[in-house]
């Protein structure tokens, strides 16, 4: 590939970030679903209650009536998170293009705290949920699609930089250690 610069590689590292949150909210969606095949759980419904609650702050009403305003609502939730993922990806993505240079534990860590803020900081603004009041298995429910995400987002958007140095042993070990984690925390 021909290097870029200025605006043009702001714009692809943007792209390149969107891409690497959409894979990333992609293995999030996963992690959750399996999570509820793997313990029985229902799916929550937090995304549809701060779609309810961000309609009445901004005076922003949904349209239709019962079953049919019922389905917009159930549709937007899931969307609000799919921006968040993707817009994360994108301000990471944005972000490298304009010369941020951190190793992936960093960038990992990044994505994890901004996919974690930027979607349940407006649940707990909204007061939809209160993360003092999660119980120790809520708090590894919600962490571990996040830190997947991360690991996809990173691992994508390293392999669309322009001049991607081996980053592969990097993710593995990341991986490997998240893993570990995980299993340490279940057995608790």
């Amino acid at each position: 590939m021909t290097e870029v610069s200025g605006p043009a590689r702001n714009l692809r590292g943007l792209l390149a970030g969107a891409a690497a949150g959409a894979a990333g909210t992609t293995t999030l969606d996963a992690v959750g679903y399996l999570d509820m095949v793997i313990r029985g759980r229902g799916e929550s419904t937090t995304p549809e209650v701060t779609v309810e609650r961000l309609s009445e702050t901004f005076h922003v009403p949904i349209p239709g009536d019962g079953d049919v305003r019922n389905n917009r609502v159930k549709g937007l939730g899931p969307l609000t998170g799919m921006a968040a993922g993707v817009g994360m990806g994108a301000l990471l993505g944005l972000a490298l293009s304009c010369g941020w240079r951190p190793g992936n534990a960093v960038l990992t860590a990044t994505a994890t705290t901004g996919a974690l803020i930027g979607t349940n900081g407006p649940m707990t603004v909204l007061r939809v949920t209160d993360p003092r009041t999660w119980s120790r298995s809520d708090w590894v429910a919600d962490i571990v699609p996040h830190v997947a995400y991360a690991l996809v987002t990173v691992a994508v958007v390293r392999g669309l930089e322009s001049d991607p140095a081996d980053h592969a042993s990097e993710i593995r070990t990341g991986i490997r250690q998240c893993g570990a984690a995980l299993r340490h925390a279940l057995r608790s």
